[in-house]
């Protein structure tokens, strides 16, 4: 069940292989850990609320994300696998599902690939994580460096409805997304966005795995995503309408209702 009555939704603080991070928490049931994009969803966002309907989400900040600490020696994807894999041996559930957006679902393939026998499911949204063309041919929009309006105009399948007003932030608020974009800048520079050794293990993920895209996605177009998708056994490929890089943003309804059908079967 979902959570209802008038308490709203905070993050919460929980310690991992002696790192502190920024948790939300939703619902009940099942177990679906959900690991970000490029910034953390807020405690009430409607996708968290809409998938704790069927099971119990546990949502992270990653290391230097939001309020989540970040050690010196927490500096790459392979730091934070290694992190998640530790945050879900210690889960008591026998299965988990997980589910990642974009650099969140890079991890998420990551972590299939490593320990796929602690899930049950395996959902990417958007996910970058790989290389699909030749060297010249930049498969993922540079988004440390890209023209700010043309980085606006890919990430948002209707920019003026969906982006962020950064006129509106409060100074927390500037100061944690420049945050986000530090550590983001950290993980993902050099190889940008993506792992060459990935692509080759992703064909050992061997639970049920869907894949889904904006079908607006400018930052990493839908082609790239059905590629991602014919390199893992078995996974379903699905587009969204009306969504970019951030289906989960545009359209958590939907995306939590392709996620919901998806574990349901």
């Amino acid at each position: 069940m979902g959570v209802t009555g008038t308490m709203q939704p905070r993050a919460e603080r929980l310690t991992v292989s002696d790192i502190e991070l920024e948790i939300v928490r939703r619902g009940s049931g099942r177990a679906i850990v959900f690991l970000h994009g490029f910034h953390p969803l807020p405690p009430d966002a409607p996708f968290l609320e809409r998938l704790a309907q069927c099971g119990s989400v546990v949502a992270t900040s990653h290391p230097g994300f939001g309020d989540s600490q970040r050690p010196d020696d927490i500096e790459t994807v392979y730091d934070l696998v290694h992190l998640y894999r530790a945050l879900i041996d210690s889960m008591p559930d026998e299965r988990i599902s997980l589910v990642g957006a974009s650099f969140g679902g890079w991890l998420a393939a990551e972590i299939a690939a490593a320990c796929g026998h602690r899930l049950d499911r395996l959902v990417l949204i958007g996910a970058l994580g790989i290389k699909v063309s030749d060297r010249e041919t930049a498969d993922i929009f540079d988004v440390f460096n890209g023209d700010l309006a043309e980085m606006r105009r890919r990430s948002w399948h209707d920019p003026d409805r969906a982006a962020p007003d950064f006129d509106a932030f409060t100074d927390e608020a500037l100061t944690r997304h420049a945050r986000d974009r530090d550590a983001l800048c950290l993980y993902g520079w050099e190889p940008y966005m993506y792992n060459p050794r990935l692509k080759r293990w992703l064909g050992g993920i061997a639970v049920p795995t869907l894949v889904l895209w904006g079908a607006s996605d400018g930052i990493v177009a839908p082609d790239y995503g059905r590629s991602f998708a014919a390199l893992i056994p078995g996974a379903r490929f699905a587009l969204v309408e009306g969504a970019g890089h951030h289906p989960e943003q545009e359209q958590p309804d939907a995306v939590a209702g392709h996620i919901i059908d998806f574990l349901g079967r």
